[in-house]
């Protein structure tokens, strides 16, 4: 069956970390809780969490330090969670990457809704809008309208759920897909089954594009995430 929904949440404040997993918990999310930014970075290469609600004040890193670091390798989405009230504060935290911004104190309740928010906005992100892309002058074409991808003008004998997980890749070849965004954006979220199967998919997808497996060029692992487009 599919895995609920992941949060990570990075507070140094522990009796908020446990009000808000407390409440993300009644809301039907998986989380896990940080409380120093080397713990955080440290989870969120394990868990690969679907959003990250982000305190901007910790002992050791700063939030926007580990916002940065993320976003050189992954497009989760981040909630800036902090007192920092002035606009310079939130401007900045919106500029380097963040998603939306809670400022203390807050309603819990309030938090998950907005965690809500953003994770709709995101999944409304990848539908696919184009019928047809093409990619490295003509090499590979997928087809939104006929279902099927062609590299060298040929058919690619892809299954449907093979097809769709490369067609949400390929519209947006600059976010790292966890394995559960592709569970969501691309299989639904009626699939049954484990977020691992995910990577036989690729691994199928790579055989059929006839990749090399050591250095693919369509399908890219992304190592403490999970994979990306790398189509131009």
């Amino acid at each position: 069956m599919i895995q609920k929904k992941t949060i990570l949440v990075v507070d140094d404040e522990v009796k908020i970390t446990e009000v808000i997993k407390s409440y993300l918990e009644n809301a039907n999310f998986q989380v896990f809780c940080a409380h120093n930014g080397i713990q955080a970075m440290d989870l969120f290469e394990k868990v690969s969490p679907a959003l990250i609600v982000l305190d901007l004040m910790l002992p050791d890193l700063s939030g926007e330090d580990i916002c940065t670091a993320i976003r050189k390798k992954s497009r989760v989405p981040i909630i800036m969670l902090t007192a920092k009230v002035e606009d310079a504060d939130i401007i900045n935290g919106l500029g380097i990457g963040a998603d939306d911004y809670q400022t203390k104190p807050f309603s819990p309740k309030q938090l998950v809704a907005r965690v809500e928010a953003v994770l709709r906005r995101v999944s409304a992100e990848a539908v696919p809008l184009a019928s047809e892309i093409a990619f490295h002058d003509g090499e590979l074409v997928i087809d939104g309208l006929r279902h099927e991808v062609r590299k060298n003008g040929q058919k690619i004998s892809l299954t449907p759920n093979e097809y769709k997980i490369l067609m949400t890749m390929a519209k947006y070849p600059s976010k790292a897909f966890t394995r559960e965004e592709l569970i969501q954006f691309a299989l639904g979220e009626n699939f049954e089954g484990f977020d691992r199967v995910i990577d036989t998919h690729i691994k199928n997808i790579r055989q059929k594009l006839g990749e090399d497996h050591k250095t693919p060029r369509y399908v890219i692992t992304i190592h403490g995430t999970g994979y990306k487009f790398g189509g131009t």
